[in-house]
């Protein structure tokens, strides 16, 4: 039987990607460089810390035999370690409150200011693009005990010297003080974006309900501005955590002192790793700090966030 030939039908031309697609396309590419980014110089560092710290590592020898979790059974006994960890929480207990309020008070005060407001804020934030270990010196001289300008004030106003650097007890607020004052530029800038957010109608209406300025603040301006002190919580936080350069170049020879009372965690770790060449006790020490700063900035977004409405 033959059979029917079939008209011809002319077929359709493939059709591309939609406007939509690309887009999509082209964000996944543009994300994909910094996550590529982070994970090869912050994740795979810490993840190869953490296998290193299972060896017995050295430089000298091709040998490098496991030994599980003996660097962490050493360090939990080291008394440097420890008062390396407490000194850190010191750090952050004390620096991540006093910075944010540093901020808050700064933004709220260049807020009033209605003339030469970017003068200020250019002042302020100069610190911040400062480099740290310039910034570390000029502390270390403003602050030493015998000639510094902190006691000539001092003994100008009739009032007795003050060790400073060179006191246990007061060593590391001097150095808490000078991260807090190179700081201070970037919490004013995200405080300043936080309250130009806050519609002016909110405190307008308090105004006419008699609300005073200190009301205003607690009622109106703190909890809208929650979503600023998370971020700024979160920042600090870790920013406190790996306290290193003001600590290395404000103490003598480096070395944390006196008596190890401004050592930090990231101090520790680097003296363990490149003076004593003795990396895989350094990398047992590293993840500790990593599983501390992942747990602390879990915990903070879970505990300082709240929900918020205009």
């Amino acid at each position: 039987m033959a059979t029917v030939p079939q008209p011809h039908r002319p077929t359709t031309p493939a059709r591309g990607l939609t406007l939509q697609q690309k887009r999509t396309l082209w964000a996944w590419v543009t994300l994909a460089v910094p996550l590529l980014f982070f994970v090869i110089v912050r994740m795979f560092p810490a993840l190869y810390a953490m296998k290193l710290s299972l060896y017995d590592w050295s430089f000298l020898s091709d040998s490098n035999p496991w030994v599980g979790l003996d660097h962490y059974k050493t360090l939990f006994k080291d008394e440097v370690f420890w008062k390396s960890l407490k000194n850190t929480f010191v750090y952050v207990v004390v620096g991540v409150p006093a910075q944010i309020t540093v901020g808050i008070v700064v933004a709220l005060l260049i807020q009033k200011v209605n003339k030469f407001q970017g003068l200020y804020r250019m002042l302020y934030f100069v610190p911040y693009v400062t480099s740290s270990v310039a910034v570390a010196w000029v502390w270390r001289w403003i602050m030493q005990e015998h000639g510094g300008l902190f006691n000539q004030i001092l003994l100008g106003l009739g009032f007795p010297a003050q060790k400073l650097l060179g006191s246990p007890d007061q060593a590391i607020y001097v150095i808490i003080a000078s991260i807090v004052w190179q700081g201070m530029g970037f919490s004013m800038v995200i405080f300043l974006a936080g309250l130009e957010g806050i519609p002016q109608t909110f405190y307008e209406a308090a105004e006419i309900d008699g609300a005073n300025g200190w009301h205003r603040f607690w009622k109106i301006t703190f909890p809208l501005l929650n979503p600023t002190i998370v971020f700024s919580a979160l920042t600090g936080t870790i920013r406190y955590l790996q306290v290193f350069t003001e600590v290395l170049n404000m103490t003598n020879q480096g070395q944390g002192g006196p008596l190890n009372s401004t050592k930090s965690l990231v101090l520790f770790i680097y003296q363990e790793a490149f003076k004593s060449l003795n990396l895989s006790y350094a990398s047992a020490a590293t993840a500790v700090l990593f599983v501390i700063i992942l747990v602390l900035t879990v915990v903070q977004s879970k505990v300082i966030t709240k929900k918020f409405e205009y």
